[in-house]
């Protein structure tokens, strides 16, 4: 018998193993999810929902200093106030006359911003454009007049979009700089969706100072020339970002931040710039300029016994706050002629036949050479020499070099031969980089002594036939000046943390030894007769002082010939010349023009120059007359030592 108001034990039964079953599945799975799958999945989840996320804060970019602690670049604090409009209340709108007073921009371009809420909606209003680049945060302004307000794209609200697929605008830039003072006024109005973002821009205090050293940070914050660009990993800084999870819809979950690391800001570089010596460069480059007309013209400054460039100037210049003002027409100005350009470095590249022949034994400062043949042997083979500017007879080495005999430094390189004059002229920097970090530096030329022509080799020793940089030269000569030894020109002295403390130090470094102490003591010797009566250079001397170099007039190549109305002119030297304490270098481009008769020779141009600076930085890096030895007096005019 049965009855309807009951189920059977066999359905019940059914029903329960049927309700088990699916529990049962229900656990199986658990125990694969999170037992035997878990490693997997997390890992998965892990990557789906952990997220790293830049801190809004920006790394401070490091100072430029001189060696004397003055600032050659900064970074000075801004406020950029922009507004979210989805974040805008109606209540606040009566409030928004006084935010454009602030702002100094009107309210139709206020309200417009306010409004304009999807980013294919037209723009209105009249701001400056302001973006930030997503891989390192800082800003980009573009302060275009009628430009229009840029979104920020870094900001994750912005990828959100609406029902429609436009994506919403979150940020709007209103004002590119507001002070602080402004700022807390804006602040005071509590308008909801109103806010300001701390950021940093690049100041250069001394305009076109040492402009070619220091570079400059462009309009996307990208450092793009000089000490900025070379040493921009210390400087920059690093921005700080945090990792923690969202959630399905893209929200940050903040009870799942795992990690935050602060802003670190960047690092100060101290140069071994002086700002007075760099200053009294610059003055004097301008004279020039004013009086010569030349193409080009380039100055540098350093101390011989560490290699530290102290001064380093070129002619034309720019302002490194209007960078972008140099045209396309004037974009050699930006270049560091002294680094970057090559020339042919005339009589003063004969300091190298000279040092050479003495440091082989091949002769003396008081043996005689006869100055007056047109021709030589070589080999066998007659050989002829350069013209001179003057008819000379019997010279002493000494007065072969205070007199600048092309025909005598001829004979010097012939009794080299190609190899050892090739070899010294690699011993003094020429043919390479010097490491120098700024300026894209070039080579030079000096072209392997096996290729050389006769030509060649009777035009090298007085400085044709191969070309340098300006730093190059003043390397060479600097070399004379350390006993010698031929240093890296340098220019970072000390790299200091965000609290000023040092982290790193810069001294003196070598690349090798050119010759020996006494070979280098006995051409400086030689090179004191320079800037005495009967040398080339009179014009050099300053007073009290023995001052050693070389005058170099040397003729450009233009339209495939040796042109008699275009010359490159310098002075390269150093005082005081037993005890060298500073090495000058003047070179001048194309300043014919501007000379009696058309001609401009180094003597009388860059010579001058060399006396004027050098006058100058006495009392400032305290140099003290050494004196004149009598071994001096007697190598300087052509005794035996």
């Amino acid at each position: 018998m049965s009855h309807k108001g009951y189920a059977s034990n066999y359905r019940i039964v059914l029903l329960a193993l049927g309700c088990f079953g699916c529990f049962g599945l229900v656990a199986v799975k658990l125990v694969w999810l999170h037992v035997i799958d878990r490693d997997e999945l997390v890992k998965n989840i892990a990557k789906a929902r952990q997220t790293s996320t830049p801190i809004p804060e920006i790394a401070r970019r490091g100072d430029i200093r001189d060696a004397r602690g003055g600032v050659l670049a900064t970074s000075s604090p801004r406020l950029i106030v922009g507004l979210d409009p989805w974040s805008l209340l109606p209540r606040d709108e009566p409030k928004w006359p006084q935010l454009a007073r602030l702002l100094q921009i009107s309210e139709a371009d206020l309200a417009a911003a306010a409004r304009r809420r999807f980013r294919d909606e037209p723009v209105v209003a009249r701001n400056p454009v302001v973006t930030k680049d997503p891989s390192t945060g800082h800003f980009v302004f573009n302060l275009t007049p009628g430009a229009a307000p840029a979104d920020d794209d870094d900001d994750a609200r912005s990828t959100e979009a609406d029902e429609a697929g436009r994506r919403l605008v979150r940020w709007t830039v209103l004002k590119a700089e507001v002070s602080e003072q402004t700022y807390a006024e804006i602040d005071a109005l509590k308008i909801k969706g109103v806010r300001g973002d701390r950021v940093y821009r690049r100041v250069y205090p001394n305009n076109q100072l040492a402009a070619h050293v220091v570079g400059y940070v462009n309009r996307q914050q990208e450092a793009a020339a000089g000490v900025e660009a070379k040493f921009d990993f210390y400087l920059r800084g690093q921005r700080g970002w945090r990792v923690s999870e969202r959630d399905g819809r893209g929200g940050e979950l903040p009870q799942f931040l795992t990690r935050q690391v602060p802003a670190a800001h960047g690092y100060h570089l101290q140069l071994s710039i002086d700002l007075i010596v760099q200053d009294i460069v610059e003055q004097e480059l301008a004279l020039i300029a004013e009086k010569y007309k030349p193409l080009k013209a380039s100055i540098i400054v350093s101390d011989p016994q560490t290699g530290f460039v102290l001064g380093l100037g070129n002619y034309p210049t720019f302002d490194l706050n209007r960078y972008n003002e140099v045209t396309d027409s004037e974009s050699a100005r930006l270049r560091s002629a002294a680094v970057a350009d090559i020339y042919d470095p005339g009589s003063v590249f004969k300091i190298v036949p000279v040092a050479g022949a003495l440091e082989e034994g091949l002769v003396r400062p008081g043996d005689t050479i006869d100055c007056s043949l047109d021709k030589v042997s070589l080999r066998g083979r007659p050989v002829s020499l350069p013209a001179e500017d003057h008819r000379m007879g019997m010279l002493t080495i000494s007065e072969i070099i205070a007199r600048s005999s092309n025909k005598g430094a001829a004979q010097l390189g012939l009794m080299l031969g190609e190899e050892r004059l090739h070899r010294y002229a690699r011993a003094f920097g020429f043919g390479s980089t010097l490491g120098f970090p700024v300026g894209a530096e070039e080579n030079g030329i000096l072209h392997p002594w096996k290729k050389w022509t006769t030509t060649d080799f009777t035009r090298i020793p007085m400085g044709h036939g191969i070309s340098a940089t300006v730093l190059q030269m003043h390397q060479a000569m600097s070399a004379i000046a350390s006993d010698g030894v031929l240093l890296r020109p340098q220019i970072l002295r000390q790299i200091r943390d965000a609290n000023n403390e040092v982290v790193a130090r810069y001294d003196r470094a070598e690349i090798g030894r050119a010759v020996s102490p006494q070979t280098a003591r006995t051409v400086a010797a030689m090179l004191a007769g320079v800037a005495r009566k009967g040398g080339t250079a009179p014009e050099a001397a300053i007073e009290g002082y023995d001052v050693a170099g070389k005058t170099g007039t040397s003729q450009k190549f233009i339209n495939s010939h040796w042109s008699k109305k275009n010359h490159v002119v310098s002075f390269v030297g150093f005082f005081p010349a037993a005890r060298p304490q500073v090495v000058i270098s003047v070179v001048v481009d194309d300043a014919d023009h501007m000379c009696p008769g058309g001609v401009a020779y180094g003597a009388k141009v860059a010579a001058p120059s060399f006396r004027r600076i050098g006058e100058r930085l006495i009392p400032i890096l305290e140099i003290r007359a050494a004196g004149r030895s009598a071994p001096l007096l007697a190598l300087s005019q052509g005794g035996r030592p």
